[in-house]
C-alpha cells in the first residue's frame, strides 16, 4: 500500500458509471487510540472515548493496530465520522501485527502463503471482528443498528469481507481495495483455484442489500482497476437479480489517481456515504 495519497481531479461512476465534480476534503483532528481487549482475548484499538449512550461504530482497516496510529491518512473517514458521534474501531488484518505468526511471511505475502497452503486467511479475522463487535455491544459503546467498516487497499479487502460475514455491518467503503488476489504480485504462484473462494467477487450474494461504496484509480496496475470494476458490477448483477424493482445501493467512484493512490476526496466521499446510509433503523411499535 502506498502511503500518499495526492489530491487529484474526481470522477465517479454511480452503479451505471456517471460522473460527477469532485470536492475538497479538510482532515479533522485525531481522537487518541486506546488499544483494549475483549474478555476472550481480541486485540483492537479504539478511537474515542466512551460515549454515554451506545453510539454508532465505524471498522476500519489498513495497516497493524499500531500502525494505524502512524498513517493517519487511513483513518480519515473514521475522524470526519467522530465530527457526527462516531466511534472508529481498527483491528490487525491477517498476518499483520500481533496476527503475523513467527514461520511465515508478513503482510501480502503471508497472505498468499496461507491461501496456497491451504490456510483460511479471511475467517479468523472476521471471527475476530465479530468478538470485538460483540463486546463492543454488550459494553455499550456501539450502537448494533449503526454499524459500517471500511478500508484502503487490503483494508477494503477485508471490510468487505467482514460486511459479508456479518449482518450487522449493514455499509461499507472502501479506498483502492483489494478485489482479486491474483492481480497481486505476491499471488503469482497461488492458482486461480486456491485464490478465487476469498475474491471479493465471491461474496456478491452475501452483500445483497447493503449500502457499498468503492473508490479505484482509473490506472491502478497494483491492485487493478480491471479486477475492481469487473468485481462491482458482480455486485450490482447480484442486487438486481434478488430485487430487480429496487434501486441498487453500491456505488463506484473512478479517477485519476498516481498509480496505487486514494483519487481526489476518497476519504471524504466515503465518510458522507457512511453518514447517509447509516442512519438508525427503527423498531416498529406494536
Amino acid at each position: 500500500m502506498k502511503r500518499d495519497f495526492p489530491s487529484l481531479l474526481l470522477c465517479s461512476v454511480v452503479a451505471g458509471l456517471t460522473t460527477c465534480p469532485s470536492a475538497t476534503f479538510a482532515q479533522p483532528a485525531t481522537p487518541a487510540m486506546r488499544v483494549l481487549t475483549t474478555s476472550t482475548g481480541t486485540r483492537f484499538g479504539l478511537f474515542g472515548a466512551k460515549p454515554k449512550r451506545p453510539s454508532p461504530t465505524f471498522f476500519v482497516f489498513a495497516t497493524s493496530i499500531e500502525d494505524m496510529t502512524k498513517f493517519p491518512i487511513y483513518t480519515t473517514s473514521g475522524r470526519q465520522l467522530a465530527k457526527h458521534g462516531w466511534l472508529y474501531v481498527t483491528l490487525d488484518p491477517p498476518c499483520h501485527g500481533r496476527d503475523h505468526k513467527p514461520n511465515e511471511p508478513s503482510a501480502l505475502s503471508g497472505w498468499a502463503h496461507r491461501v496456497k497452503t491451504g490456510q483460511d486467511p479471511v475467517k479468523p479475522f472476521t471471527d475476530r471482528c465479530r468478538d470485538v463487535l460483540d463486546w463492543l455491544v454488550s459494553n455499550r459503546y456501539t450502537a448494533p443498528n449503526q454499524v459500517a467498516a471500511g478500508g484502503t487497499s487490503r483494508g477494503g479487502f477485508c471490510a468487505l469481507h467482514l460486511a459479508a460475514a456479518e449482518p450487522r455491518v449493514r455499509t461499507v467503503v472502501c479506498v483502492s481495495p483489494v478485489t482479486e488476489l491474483r492481480a497481486l504480485k505476491e499471488f503469482r504462484e497461488v492458482t486461480a483455484e486456491q485464490a478465487r473462494p476469498y475474491d471479493a467477487s465471491s461474496l456478491a450474494t452475501r452483500l445483497v442489500g447493503r449500502h457499498v461504496w468503492i473508490s479505484i484509480g482509473n490506472s491502478d496496475q497494483r491492485v487493478s482497476t480491471d479486477s475492481c470494476v469487473s468485481t462491482v458490477r458482480n455486485f450490482v448483477r447480484a442486487a438486481v437479480k434478488a430485487s430487480p424493482n429496487n434501486p441498487v445501493p453500491i456505488e463506484l467512484v473512478i479517477g485519476p489517481s498516481r498509480g496505487h493512490s486514494a483519487i481526489d476526496n476518497a476519504y471524504g466521499l466515503a465518510a458522507d456515504f457512511v453518514l447517509k446510509h447509516s442512519r438508525p433503523t427503527r423498531t416498529k411499535q406494536p
